[in-house]
């Protein structure tokens, strides 16, 4: 199969189109691929750091008040269905995906135009502008969250696979890895994690309650965003940071490898950290972020919360008392962890990218 992946913006959109390429590769399904992303956008440096043959289209999104740049960007818009056009007719795809944002609308656009299949893979419970333009004119639009059909008038193109993320995880062992971050393996620990950049309000609630981690049963790993870092090590009192209880790092390479031997995660509540967290049966206590896109973090979070897999504290209702109250409840009752690991595993996709590849070779094979 010679594929063709777009989507980039946010690592949302990324990395499971990356997934995606992985398990293809690792079925022996793929004779070739080629990613189509932006040069500024976050997919330029993931895509080519995995040795993945990469092109540009240059590409914005609209302004939500009526200006002049608007015209401008429908300007781009068709002379970037323009380049993909090209760049389709120069690779000669089987079949291409979509996986979100705004360079994602052009070339799936061009590509249904040539007559050549397509797929939209919309990774949140709330559609982006990007998925819901596309799926008008896609041959099928997989979901990661049932909440998301409602999102999309064509339900007959609509197939539940999951999000591919879940599948790349969910064979990850439990490890010694924590001994890295001067933790120790064996005892029940708690990751909190505000995402790659980190979350203030997150952060801060964080520091407060290191008084009470200092003397909890269980131990803290806190990884505050490369960008606060600093920050948040000199507002923390230095006996704390040199607890055997406590470890503070402004970032974890390949993540993911960590997240068998935590008992809790505490963090945002983006669609890649629910896919990984479910297929893993991790309990969870999310603090979605309210200044996302039609706050689609909350939508997210409320689908794993509503089986009893996680929790929820709203950003305006978190303080260091009410972080350390939800986490020690789930940290100090085994038969709650236990029953909230089971409902997260039972909404966990562990076979979303062979879900999603066999969505791809129907309408290869048709």
């Amino acid at each position: 199969m010679r594929i063709i992946v777009s989507g980039g913006g946010t690592g949302g959109h990324i990395y499971p189109a990356m997934a995606l390429i992985k398990r293809l590769k690792e079925r022996d399904l793929i004779d070739d691929v080629l990613y189509v992303g932006t040069e500024k956008g976050l997919e330029s440096k993931i895509v080519q750091n995995a040795g993945i043959d990469f092109k540009t289209i240059e590409i914005r999104g609209f302004k939500r008040k009526l200006t002049l740049e608007n015209v401008k960007v429908v300007e781009m818009f068709l002379s970037s269905i323009r380049k993909s056009k090209k760049i389709i007719k120069e690779f000669q795809p089987d079949i291409v995906v979509g996986t979100g944002g705004y360079v994602s609308s052009a070339v799936v656009y061009a590509a249904h135009a040539m007559h050549i299949p397509t797929v939209i893979h919309e990774q949140n419970t709330i559609a982006g502008i990007t998925n819901k333009f596309l799926a008008h004119f896609v041959d099928k639009i997989a979901i990661a969250f049932t909440e998301a059909t409602d999102q999309f008038s064509e339900k007959r193109k609509i197939v539940f696979t999951g999000n591919p993320r879940a599948q790349e995880v969910v064979n990850i062992k439990k490890n010694d890895r924590l001994k890295e971050f001067d933790l120790d393996p064996d005892k029940d620990t708690v990751m909190i994690f505000g995402g790659s950049r980190g979350a203030k309000p997150i952060n801060l609630a964080t520091i407060k309650t290191m008084e009470k981690f200092v003397e909890a049963d269980y131990q803290v790993l806190f990884v505050t965003g490369r960008v606060h870092y600093d920050n948040v090590v000199k507002l923390i009192d230095q006996k704390y940071l040199k607890s055997a209880n406590i470890s503070v790092l402004p970032y974890i390479d390949n993540m993911p490898e960590i997240l068998p031997d935590i008992k809790l995660i505490v963090g945002r509540s983006g669609a890649t950290s629910i896919a990984e967290i479910t297929a893993l049966g991790i309990p969870a206590i999310f603090i979605p972020s309210p200044y996302v896109t039609h706050d689609h973090q909350t939508k997210n979070a409320m689908s794993v919360s509503k089986v009893g897999a996680a929790e929820i504290i709203t950003e305006s209702q978190l303080t260091s008392e009410s972080l350390f109250m939800e986490i020690n409840n789930i940290m100090n009752n085994q038969e709650l962890q236990e029953k909230m690991s089971a409902e997260s595993k039972k909404i966990g996709v562990a076979d979303a990218s062979d879900r999603l590849i066999k969505v791809l070779t129907g309408l290869v094979n048709k």
